[in-house]
């Protein structure tokens, strides 16, 4: 019987400097901590800060630092490249794109960064997508991948986050298609909890740390601010995803 690995996904923190929004942010990483026996990573897919000051980088550092689990982190479009690196990376302050992988228990982690400085909506790069390829090559089709970015690649039914979600997907969906081990990917940016297929293999939206927004028929405005903040745990049973979403109130 293969292991299961249980993954925690948490995404759009949006660090303020508010107390209420730290509150918030902390009972999360409280409520993964009280189960990091049995968690074997945490992944935060963007938007860790709200403005990307170093202020925010550095309580945003802070708070995440905290995590009795290991802590995989990618940038959003609220993030900035060169404060992200620094504090949240302990790397030198860039502009490139901030890609990393990571192995945890068997399971590889690319942390791909899908932003584009001063816009809103997503992109990986061609130098990026070739990164992932090689790093997948690398580890073997034995190897569970897991991809992890901050723009869904396809749209959700959320006419706001759809019209700053990931273009240029048809490149990403070849790269997926040619490697049966990736089981899936991981994101944030709707701030929904949500699931859908992406290249014939699941889709996974984290719930909303800082707020929810809502679906077209849940009211008028965008921003429901009276939802608990939320978080994903998916198990990986071999090379099959399962997710469960919980609220953190």
């Amino acid at each position: 019987m293969s292991r299961v690995t249980v993954i925690a996904h948490i995404s759009d923190l949006h660090v303020t400097g508010d107390a209420a929004r730290r509150s918030r942010i902390c009972a999360v990483v409280d409520h993964v901590n009280a189960r990091a026996d049995g968690i074997d990573v945490l992944v935060v897919t963007g938007d860790i800060t709200d403005d990307g000051t170093p202020a925010q980088n550095t309580e945003a550092a802070e708070i995440l630092g905290a995590a009795r689990v290991p802590t995989l982190v990618i940038p959003g479009n609220h993030d900035r490249r060169p404060e992200f690196s620094r504090a949240l990376l302990a790397g030198a302050a860039t502009d490139l794109p901030l890609n990393r992988s990571a192995t945890v228990a068997g399971v590889l982690y690319l942390m791909c960064d899908s932003t584009i400085p001063g816009r809103d909506d997503g992109w990986l790069s061609d130098a990026s997508l070739g990164w992932m390829e090689s790093e997948i090559v690398a580890a073997g089709a034995d190897t569970p991948v897991v991809v992890c970015f901050h723009h869904p690649p396809v749209t959700l039914g959320m006419p706001f986050m759809d019209g700053i979600r990931q273009i240029g997907e048809d490149r990403l969906a070849d790269l997926i298609a040619r490697h049966p081990n990736v089981v899936g990917s991981l994101c944030g940016h709707a701030h929904t909890g949500a699931v859908t297929t992406f290249a014939g293999r699941p889709l996974v939206i984290a719930p909303g740390v800082s707020a929810t927004l809502k679906l077209p028929f849940e009211g008028e405005g965008i921003v429901d601010a009276t939802q608990p903040a939320g978080i994903a745990f998916h198990q990986l049973d071999g090379f099959r995803l399962i997710t469960h979403f919980r609220s953190v109130v």
